[in-house]
This record gives structure tokens, sequence and C-alpha cells, in this order.
């Protein structure tokens, strides 16, 4: 009997691994559509244009927006809504999610409000019997035309873990392992924030001497709050860590940084978000990150001016002016 694997979102990333684990003949996959406008439309073209144009979803993954359905005998619930969607989606979950259901998120994020990871507002919520989370430097649009990709799963019960890397790993999809959650989720939070900064530089015109310290500096002070909330240093050095954040820097499907380069030639960020079509997470996570962080005294001063340009009129250029004449000190 087939196992029944049903990813919560139909954006690029969900469709993505809904389609890596469509290759395994001993799985039934699902994609379930919060909206149900949005699961009519994609049963009946096969493709999410809006994110993955020229993709067609094979007709091996059976797609709906009925929670009642998508739930019944379901061991695996895969959640790859967005943060700033996650809590009200998951809610509708609520009486649906069969006791002692498996879950893996694949959210980067942590929530505005309560600067909760996506794994807790998960556990919050639905309660489920084992939890972990994927992360790692990994394009959809890489993924689903089978480049090689390596990513990360995390979570406290290293059985599960084993269980889901055996799940996902194939020729071009490598997985590790790793008991540390907090760090994982947190570094995939984190980088999006450093990635608006790398975006920032493009858009300026600097060079890669100005990129190489933005991101082994970004690096530092993502690893100095992580630490302090009881990630381990050793995820800041891995794939969750220096791996998604370089991607998301030099990426040209980053999203984030895609609109600091925007911010770095002028607009401003209302503009951009007005015209873009896509969850850009790191907009809000700088806010939260940045207020956390100086709650807790920690300095992190390229979240801060991220924070500043984003939410307060602050200029790039002026950004990094003040970033560049800050009192001198050592390294570390």
């Amino acid at each position: 009997m087939k196992k029944k694997v049903v990813v919560l979102g139909d954006g690029a990333w969900g469709i993505a691994i809904a389609w890596l684990l469509s290759h395994r003949s001993n799985l039934e996959v699902w994609i379930w559509s919060a909206r149900p406008e949005t699961a009519a439309l994609l049963c009946k073209t096969r493709e999410n244009t809006r994110v993955l144009p020229n993709f067609r979803i094979p007709e091996t993954i059976t797609l709906t927006a009925d929670i009642t359905q998508a739930a019944r005998d379901a061991e695996l619930l895969i959640s790859a809504i967005p943060t700033v969607y996650l809590r009200a989606t998951i809610s509708r979950w609520q009486n649906h999610c069969p006791p002692g259901t498996s879950l893996l998120s694949l959210t980067k994020g942590v929530e505005i409000e309560t600067f909760r990871r996506p794994s807790e507002i998960l556990q919050e919520l639905l309660n489920p019997g084992r939890i972990a989370a994927l992360s790692g430097p990994s394009h959809s649009e890489e993924v689903i035309h089978g480049l090689p990709t390596s990513v990360v799963i995390a979570g406290p019960d290293p059985t599960f873990n084993q269980e889901l890397q055996d799940l996902f790993a194939c020729e071009t999809f490598r997985v590790y392992t790793n008991t540390d959650l907090i760090g994982v989720e947190l570094a995939g939070a984190q980088k999006n924030v450093i990635a608006i900064a790398a975006g920032i530089c493009d858009g300026l015109g600097f060079g890669d001497n100005a990129k190489a310290a933005l991101i082994t500096r970004g690096l530092e002070e993502m690893a100095r709050l992580g630490v302090a909330l009881g990630a381990g240093i050793e995820t800041y050095r891995g794939l969750a860590g220096i791996g998604d954040l370089i991607t998301t820097c030099y990426s040209p499907h980053g999203r984030n940084r895609a609109v600091g380069e925007r911010l770095g030639r002028g607009e401003k960020i209302e503009q951009i978000l007005a015209s873009w079509s896509k969850i850009v997470e790191g907009v809000t996570t700088a806010q939260s990150i940045n207020q956390r962080a100086q709650q807790m005294g920690i300095e992190m001063p390229i979240t801060h001016y991220v924070d500043a340009v984003l939410h307060k009129n602050k200029s790039p250029r002026d950004a990094v002016s003040e970033l560049m004449t800050r009192r001198n000190r050592t390294e570390r």
C-alpha cells in the first residue's frame, strides 16, 4: 500500500518537492491549495504560471483544495506555506490532522508578532507526532530541472530525520541530517535579510569585495543571534547557514536579493512590493529579527540597517556609509 504524502501549499517550492517525491513508486503525492479557485485552475492547466511557468505538474500528483479529502489517511504533511500566512492557513487543519501525523516544514521565516519559528507554530496548532524542517541552498527552478542540490533535514528525532533522508535522497538531491532544528530554521529566516543587503550592493554598483565582506560579516551576525537563541554554531557553517546564504546572495532566482537590488537603484519598497506577485520573506523578517536582537542586546549592524532602509526610509547609500564608518574594532 502506498504512503500518502500531502504538500500544503501550491507555490514553487511546494510544487518542486511534490514533483521530487512523485518519482517514488511507493508514494501517493498530493498538493493541497488554500484557495479552491487556484486548485481548480491547477487541475485544469497542471501549471502554476505565476511561480513556475512552463513546468507541467505530473498527472501522478493529486491536486485539491478539499482539506477532508487531503487529510484522509495522510501519513506525512509537508508545509510549504509562507510564514506570513502560516498560522491562519494551518489553523484550518486543526480539526482534520490525523493524530500522530508526521510533519515536515519547508518554510523559511519567523512570525512577526511572536518571533516563533515555523515548526513552533505547527507544533502549537497541530501537535504532530514527529516534526522536522528541510532547508539549504535549493532553488525550485533548479530542482525541477534535475540539477544537483544538497539540503539538510533537522529535527529532534534522529530516526525520523533518517526516514525523511531516505525518502528524499536521490541522484540529484542529496540530503544530510542534524538535530539542530532551532539553528536550521533561524538560519533560513536570517539569510533572507542579508540577501536584501546583497541586492542593495548590486543595485549601488558595488563589486566583489563588498559582496564578500557582506556575506562574511552577515554570517557572523546571523550566528551571533542564533547561538544566543539556542542554535549550534556548526549549523551556520553548513548548508542551512553559509550554503543557503551564498545561493541567496548571488542567485538571479533570489527574490530577496532582487528586491534589494531595486532598492539600491533608488526605488521605494512600497512600489517594489506593489509590482511583485511573490512573497518576499526578508522584508518582514528584517524588522522582527532587528527587534529581537535589540531586546537581547545583540549587535547585528547589517540587519539593523536593512530594517532602516525597508521601514524607516533610510537611503541605501547612507546606510552603507554609516556601516563603513562605525568605530574601529577587532574581527570577531
